[in-house]
């Protein structure tokens, strides 16, 4: 069985992790939990990055940064993951859905502004596959009506939109290194501040509410309860796992691309002949192969693919349930305007195998199996 994933490692994260044990320093913010900070700044050029234990906790966090209260709304797409609904549902708020573009499954930017209301608080896109949202414009409209706009990048490390990292666009952006992404720690993310001055009121969240940050650093004497929040520090350990795999970012990044690429080339008869849809990647937009998707004609279809594909020791999944359909959707949230494509568009896609390490064999094995399925 080829299958759908499987998660990142590196020969060195083992090393790694026996130092933390040695060392007795195993809890969070330690030694290589700044190391992945850093190495993260360095590499999107954002103020400040925080690593945390998920990329949910990061996006709850930046729902607290935002001051978001009950009764607000936030608008973002259905078409994501519970996650980015959640952070915002837990501080009272409304999410309110819009319809996705076809070709990205992105948010559809030009539907935004007529769902601003007075309530309206924060703007979330979700950068789909690693491919960049139309930035310019989200920011065109959070600048109008005095929005914060919080980058669900949970699918983006390393990739950009006219020259800027995902995630550092925005006034926060929130990275996942659970085992399902390019780069994993089990369960991890990260919080990316564009602001310094956001910094210290995140460091005091992340600390359960403390200024336990300045105490480490020497700024004060003793730490004591300063706000509210959480304690979203992961392990050093786990941060070690993931900073092995930092090192080597641009092997891996290059492997899932030439792979994306693979996979591109083998299926587009398939595409020209209108069996299927392939990935688009607009002008200015650099993706990071994090996933390859094909889209067939309804959801009869695809079942019955991803069936065949089962068949022949392939495990290909489908993606999100739109969460405005979901029993929590229904309670928590609304949908603005027309669903176009947010639900007929996510019936049709099927995610095929993309990991670290799959080989081209593999590609053309899976490729070669679509096509019979459609011969």
């Amino acid at each position: 069985m080829i299958n759908f994933n499987v998660p990142p490692y590196v020969d060195k994260a083992l090393d790694y992790i026996q130092e933390c044990v040695k060392n007795q320093k195993i809890c969070g913010d330690g030694g290589y939990t700044r190391k992945c900070n850093e190495w993260i700044e360095k590499k999107t050029k954002t103020a400040k990055c925080l690593l945390t234990t998920s990329c949910t906790h990061a996006t709850e966090m930046a729902a607290l940064l935002c001051d978001i209260r009950q009764g607000d709304e936030v608008i973002m797409p259905s078409y994501t993951f519970v996650s980015t609904a959640n952070a915002f549902v837990l501080r009272g708020a409304v999410p309110v859905f819009v319809d996705i573009r076809p070709d990205t499954m992105n948010i559809d930017e030009n539907l935004i502004e007529a769902a601003v209301t007075e309530r309206t608080r924060a703007i979330v896109p979700v950068h789909y596959a690693g491919v960049g949202c139309e930035m310019d414009k989200i920011m065109e409209v959070a600048a109008k009506y005095h929005l914060w706009v919080v980058e669900d990048a949970a699918q983006g490390i390393m990739a950009t939109y006219k020259g800027r990292a995902l995630g550092t666009i925005g006034d926060f952006g929130c990275f996942s290194f659970h085992e399902t992404k390019n780069y994993s720690m089990g369960e991890g993310g990260a919080l990316l501040i564009r602001d310094g001055k956001h910094i210290e009121a995140a460091e005091v969240i992340r600390e359960k509410g403390t200024n336990r940050s300045k105490y480490y650093r020497g700024q004060i004497d003793k730490y004591t309860w300063v706000d509210q929040g959480s304690s979203y520090l992961p392990s050093d350990m786990n941060a070690a796992y993931l900073y092995a795999q930092l090192e080597v970012a641009e092997e891996i990044n290059n492997a899932r691309l030439a792979n994306w690429k693979r996979y591109y080339e083998n299926l587009a008869p398939l595409a020209q002949a209108g069996k299927i849809e392939l990935p688009m990647v607009p002008e200015g937009c650099v993706h990071n192969g994090h996933m390859f998707y094909i889209k067939a004609a309804e959801i009869e279809e695809r079942t019955a693919l991803e069936n065949y594909l089962k068949q022949n020791e392939v495990h290909a999944v489908f993606h999100y349930i739109p969460l405005h359909s979901a029993t929590a959707g229904v309670k928590f949230s609304r949908f603005h305007g027309e669903d176009r494509y947010t639900t007929k568009e996510s019936e049709r896609l099927l995610r095929l195998p993309m990991y670290y390490r799959l080989t081209s064999d593999e590609v053309d094995y899976i490729c070669d199996t679509v096509k019979r399925f459609y011969a």
